[in-house]
C-alpha cells in the first residue's frame, strides 16, 4: 500500500518498519498466511486497544535476551550491572518524555489499570473516608471508574461524575460545581477512548488544586498520541501503557509527584522494594523502587525506551497532527451516511479515533463484516459501559488510528461499512 497524500509524517517509511502490516488475513486462523483465502490486505484500525510494534523495538528485546539477560539490582556481575543500567535508563527516558523531574517520579507497572489501582490502594485507602469525594467524568474507562468506585465503598467516600454534554464535550461548569472542599481526588481520562473527547486536564487540575485535592490523569490515549508534559498540566499522577505507543504489552507507567509518592506506603511487598528486613519490621527502598516489588518488567522497560525513541524521532507534534488529520477525515466520511451515527465532538475536536454505529446493525455484526474485508476494528462498550448506557446503545464500533495509517485505509473502512448497509438494507 502506498500513499500519495500529503501527511505531516512519512507514512511509507514508517510502514516499512512494521512487517505485520504486509499480512493478508481471512484464511485459516490455525495456519495464518497458508490458506487459499488469505487474499485481503490487513487494515489495522484498532490502535486505541493496542498498537503494532516496529522492528526497532523488537530488536531491543532481542538484544536484551541475546546480549545481557539478567536480573537487576541484585548482582555485581557484568550482566546484572548492564541490565540494571539499561533498566534505570528507561526510567530516565520516560521521565524526560513526559517532563517529569526524574526517575524518582516514574514507577513501572504492568499497565494503566495497575497504575490506577496502585494509587487507589496505596493512597486512597489511607486518605479517603466518609464525607470525602472522588470526582470522575462520565466518560471514564472502567480502569478508573470501577477502581475508585470500589475504593469508595471500602472507605465510605462518595463518587461524583462530571457530565458529558450531548456533543461529547466535558461540562466544565459542572466540574466547577462538583469539585469543592470535600473533594480529595479528581480522576479524569485525558482523551476518551470512546468519544475521542480531549478533556481540559490543566483546567481540571487548577480546580482540584484550588480545593487542595489531587488530580490523576489517565493518559492511556493521550501520551501515545500527543505531547504531554506533566508540569504544564500540573498533574499529581499520570498513567499510561507501553502497548498503546509501539511498545510491548506488560508495561505501564505511573508518574507521581515525588513528595506524594514519598508519603505513600507500598502497594506490593517482597523483594527488590525493601532496604532492610528483620523478623519484626521492614523499611523500604528509595523511589521509585519501593513500588516495584519482585523482579520488575526489565525487558519491557528497555523496549519502552526504544518505543519512545522511535516516537521522538517522528516528533510528537507530528504524531498528533497525523492522528487529528485521519480522525477528521474519518468523521467526515462516515457522516456522509444518514444511517451512521458518530459519537463525540466534531472531527476537528477529537483524538485519533471514531466510534460509530450503523442503524439496525449491532456493532459486533458490523465488526464481523468489516473483518471479512480485512478491516480490524473494535466493537463493544470499550470498557465504558456506563457511557454507552448514557448514549442509549449497548455497544459501538470503533476505528482508531496511528502513525502508520493513511486515508486510503479509511476509504476501505467506509466502503466496507457501505457494503454492510447494502447487506442489511
Amino acid at each position: 500500500m502506498s500513499t500519495q497524500e500529503s501527511y505531516p509524517i512519512d507514512v511509507d517509511a514508517i510502514r516499512a518498519d512494521f512487517p505485520i502490516l504486509d499480512r493478508k488475513v481471512g484464511g485459516d486462523i490455525e495456519t495464518p498466511g497458508e490458506g487459499p483465502d488469505d487474499t485481503r490486505p490487513l487494515i489495522y484500525l484498532d490502535n486505541a486497544a493496542t498498537t503494532q510494534t516496529p522492528k526497532q523495538v523488537v530488536d531491543s528485546i532481542v538484544d536484551y535476551y541475546y546480549g545481557y539477560n539478567s536480573n537487576v539490582h541484585r548482582g555485581i556481575h557484568h550482566l546484572s550491572q548492564e541490565a540494571s543500567v539499561a533498566y534505570e535508563a528507561a526510567h530516565d527516558r520516560v521521565a524526560e518524555f513526559i517532563g517529569a523531574e526524574g526517575r524518582e517520579e516514574i514507577v513501572f507497572t504492568k499497565n494503566t489499570t495497575e497504575s490506577l489501582n496502585l494509587v487507589a490502594y496505596a493512597w486512597g485507602l489511607a486518605e479517603l473516608g466518609p464525607g470525602d469525594t472522588v470526582v470522575l467524568t462520565e466518560m471514564e474507562h472502567h480502569a478508573s471508574l470501577v477502581t475508585w468506585q470500589q475504593i469508595a465503598k471500602k472507605t465510605g467516600a462518595s463518587v461524583e461524575y462530571i457530565r458529558v454534554d450531548d456533543d461529547g464535550r466535558l461540562d466544565i461548569d459542572h466540574a466547577a460545581e462538583l469539585i469543592d472542599d470535600d473533594t480529595e481526588m479528581v480522576s479524569t481520562v485525558h482523551v476518551s477512548n470512546t468519544l475521542g473527547t480531549v478533556a481540559p486536564v490543566a483546567e481540571l487540575a487548577d480546580l482540584a488544586h484550588e480545593h487542595d485535592a489531587y488530580i490523576f490523569v489517565d493518559g492511556a490515549q493521550s501520551v501515545p498520541t500527543r505531547p504531554v508534559d506533566v508540569g504544564e498540566i500540573d498533574a499529581d499522577f499520570l498513567a499510561f501503557s507501553g502497548h498503546k505507543m509501539l511498545g510491548p504489552t506488560g508495561i505501564g507507567v505511573l508518574y507521581g509527584k515525588e513528595h506524594i509518592l514519598d508519603s505513600m506506603q507500598p502497594y506490593l511487598y517482597g523483594g527488590e522494594m525493601i532496604r532492610s528486613v528483620t523478623y519484626e519490621d521492614s523499611t523500604w527502598e528509595d523511589l521509585p523502587w519501593k513500588f516495584e516489588a519482585g523482579t520488575p518488567v526489565i525487558e519491557q522497560g528497555i523496549a519502552l525506551h526504544a518505543a519512545i525513541d522511535y516516537l521522538d524521532e517522528i516528533g510528537m507534534q507530528n504524531v498528533q497532527a497525523h492522528e487529528e488529520l485521519l480522525a477528521e477525515y474519518a468523521y467526515d466520511r462516515l457522516t456522509e451516511f444518514d444511517d451512521v451515527e458518530v459519537y463525540g465532538p466534531p472531527g476537528d475536536e477529537r483524538g485519533g479515533l471514531v466510534a460509530f454505529n450503523l442503524d439496525g446493525v449491532h456493532a459486533h455484526d458490523l465488526s464481523s463484516i468489516l473483518n471479512d474485508h480485512g478491516v480490524a476494528i473494535r466493537a463493544g462498550d470499550h470498557c465504558t459501559q456506563p457511557l454507552h448506557d448514557k448514549l442509549g446503545v449497548p455497544a459501538s464500533t470503533r476505528a482508531s488510528f496511528y502513525v502508520y495509517n493513511e486515508k486510503s485505509e479509511i476509504d476501505a473502512l467506509v466502503d466496507a461499512v457501505d457494503d454492510a448497509r447494502q447487506l442489511f438494507a
